[in-house]
């Protein structure tokens, strides 16, 4: 059971992902979560460092999805301003979602990484599919009062 909750890789930021790495365990895209993953928690504001690192991406040949629970209406902007084609509302950890973004991007589940910040659902739900996980330290404290709560739980997880 504990094995679908535990990530490929741990990192403390998504800057600090090597690509280099990533392409030669043949993955060729990324699914990004949103919420304090690349941007604080309601915070949708596009910074050059982001908008830099998602060019290099591209630049790189990663195709790129965004996979959020939030609303469209909460992350719609930063998503086009991004360039980058997103799912909201995604019910994480849900396969459903995953599954659209590997049909859109056209790649199987092993040439596919999933960034986020969530245990329970952005690494449940990769690796579900199988997609390689990544968690990241959240990029901020202030959180919906349920993934406070989860958090709590993610600590147990990780402790063991």
């Amino acid at each position: 059971m504990l094995r679908v909750l535990k990530p490929d890789q741990y990192l403390n930021d998504i800057f600090e992902l090597d690509l280099e790495y990533l392409q030669s365990l043949g993955i060729k895209g990324i699914i990004s979560d949103m919420d304090n993953t690349i941007v604080p928690w309601n915070d949708r504001n596009l910074n050059p460092r982001l908008a830099n690192w998602f060019a290099l991406l591209k630049k790189k040949g990663f195709k790129l999805f965004i996979i959020s629970n939030n609303s469209k209406d909460s992350g719609g902007k930063l998503a086009s301003e991004l360039d980058i084609p997103a799912i909201f509302y995604a019910v994480k950890p849900r396969r459903k979602a995953f599954r659209k973004a590997l049909n859109h991007m056209q790649l199987s589940s092993k040439e596919v990484a999933v960034i986020g910040d969530q245990i329970f659902t952005d690494v449940l739900g990769g690796n579900r599919l199988g997609l390689y996980t990544i968690l990241v330290t959240p990029l901020s404290e202030k959180e919906f009062i349920w993934t406070k709560l989860m958090r709590k739980l993610e600590r147990i997880v990780v402790k063991h």
